[in-house]
């Protein structure tokens, strides 16, 4: 299709974007509920609010920012001025966004809350859409496009992995002192300073090379009534908002699980193991030195005072750091299955064990942390090969519209699926303080009351199953097969040279 090959240089710096953001998307996965909760200090309803709203107003916000950028044009491209303009702004939002203010009324850290997280939101909208987009204009050729996204995705798990396993440790360490508020205050300075030059190296080692047939001229509001024609990107649009309301949800979920359910003796017995545990020091005995001493990874108790020991946050960072791991070396065999089998093909696999791996967590007892673990590694293995062939999927129901429409219009693709996207995050957070506080009657003053230790147990297993189950029926309805993709792309690379159009 004559579309070059992309460098290693090139495929690295575009990630590294993605990296960034996953400092901000992990961390809201991951922690956001519980921070809203424990440190910042609201209610359970109204910490729904806080990450139910703003994200529903970015999630309206996407297509608005679709058609800004499909309409912006400079000597950059349209989509990576947008990274580059909004490094600095989201450098300082991150922060303030997990700053919790002193001395403040209820309501007015409820509006604090509000404010920063749409403000962070937005920004995030504004930076990683135009992002997203920019991966289907680097390149017209599929096999790229899949290396582009595994290059993407393995960098995004390394953030991942660093936010999985460090941001609590960290937030320990600089509560030392202080208070757990100014812990996180700090942790989030150091992952807003990664992010700042992150996105600035993607600004400066990418290029954009796909250019349109015809530019887009016709008015937003056409732009979205072709889209509800596209049979594929119905589909992709409503799987991507169950997909990731099921990583919001799962996220909140897990926390608790192994915070409440796991068994504490049980935990601490396994990071015993690795040499992570001691018994507390006598006066005036030296202190180990290391970096995990340093970041708190050593727990300072024994069996006799669990309960107030850090137990339970270095067991989560465990499990966030092995499943993250597996997710990268089976990231880097996802292009020769997409190459051999198609991306659909994959992906329906991949959503269908899934399921079976999140229903597993239901049959675990709370001494069972071997399994827990097992089981970590098990859904990583079967998930990680949809992670980057679900955005390239995204890019093919882009071509097919160019195809059905004679018009590209990349942005309002990504827009629309990034609408889905934040929409999903925001109804998967809210939905798990929802469904503790009517069925488990969920009191964040009291988060090991039996009934939410079972609701901890059935949502992380049963609820999340049937999310995953959704998302393999519709990946299976889903028309873009291998052959189709081969098809449209050598249909597109022919009307692009009929018209004139080179890529860069």
């Amino acid at each position: 299709m004559n579309s070059p090959r992309l460098s290693f240089i090139e495929k690295t710096g575009y990630s590294m974007a993605d990296a960034a953001a996953n400092f901000v998307f992990m961390t809201m996965i991951l922690f956001q509920t519980n921070f809203y909760t424990d440190t910042f200090g609201l209610s359970a309803g109204a910490a729904a609010a806080i990450l139910l709203w703003p994200k529903l107003w970015d999630a309206f916000f996407d297509p608005i920012m679709g058609v800004l950028a499909d309409r912006t044009n400079t000597r950059w491209g349209k989509f990576r001025p947008w990274i580059i303009w909004t490094a600095v702004p989201w450098a300082v939002v991150m922060v303030l966004a997990y700053t919790t203010p002193k001395g403040w009324s209820m309501g007015a850290l409820v509006a604090y809350a509000a404010v920063t997280n749409t403000l962070l939101m937005t920004l995030y909208s504004m930076n990683n859409m135009p992002y997203s987009a920019l991966g289907g204009v680097m390149t017209a050729d599929l096999n790229e496009r899949a290396r582009l996204n595994s290059f993407r995705f393995i960098a995004v798990n390394i953030a991942q992995f660093i936010v999985g396993g460090f941001t609590l440790p960290l937030v320990a360490k600089f509560s030392e002192g202080h208070d757990r508020q100014h812990g996180w205050q700090m942790t989030m300075t150091i992952w807003a300073a990664i992010c700042l030059v992150l996105f600035v190296i993607t600004f400066f080692t990418t290029r954009e090379r796909i250019k349109p047939v015809a530019e887009t001229h016709t008015p937003p509001k056409q732009d979205f009534k072709d889209l509800l024609k596209n049979g594929p990107w119905k589909i992709m649009a409503l799987m991507t908002l169950v997909h990731f309301a099921i990583l919001s949800f799962r996220g909140g979920a897990l926390y608790n699980y192994y915070h409440q359910y796991a068994d504490k003796a049980s935990m601490f017995d396994f990071v015993a193991k690795l040499g992570l545990t001691r018994a507390p020091l006598l006066p005036g005995a030296p202190k180990p030195g290391g970096l995990l001493e340093w970041l708190g990874y050593t727990i300072h108790s024994t069996s006799d005072n669990l309960a107030t020991s850090n137990v339970a946050d270095v067991f989560n960072s465990i499990t966030n750091m092995v499943g993250t791991l597996t997710t990268i070396i089976v990231i880097m065999a996802s292009v020769s299955f997409a190459r051999r089998f198609g991306k659909k093909a994959v992906a329906v696999a991949g959503f269908g064990l899934s399921t079976v791996s999140a229903l597993g967590f239901y049959l675990l007892e709370p001494t069972n942390v071997t399994g827990m673990i097992a089981l970590t590694i098990i859904g990583s293995i079967v998930y990680a090969p949809t992670v980057p062939l679900v955005w390239a999927m995204f890019a093919d129901v882009a071509d097919y519209s160019e195809l059905k429409t004679g018009r590209r219009f990349t942005g309002m693709v990504f827009a629309t699926i990034g609408f889905c996207l934040k929409a999903g995050l925001a109804l998967g957070s809210a939905s798990f303080l929802w469904i503790m506080d009517l069925a488990f009657h969920y009191d964040t003053k009291l988060p090991g009351a039996p009934d939410a230790v079972h609701g901890y147990r059935f949502t992380v297993s049963i609820v999340v199953g049937l999310m995953f189950a959704v998302c393999t029926a519709l990946l299976a309805a889903y028309k873009l097969d291998k052959d189709a993709t081969i098809e449209m792309s050598e249909e597109l690379a022919r009307r692009r040279a009929e018209a004139g159009v080179a890529n860069a």
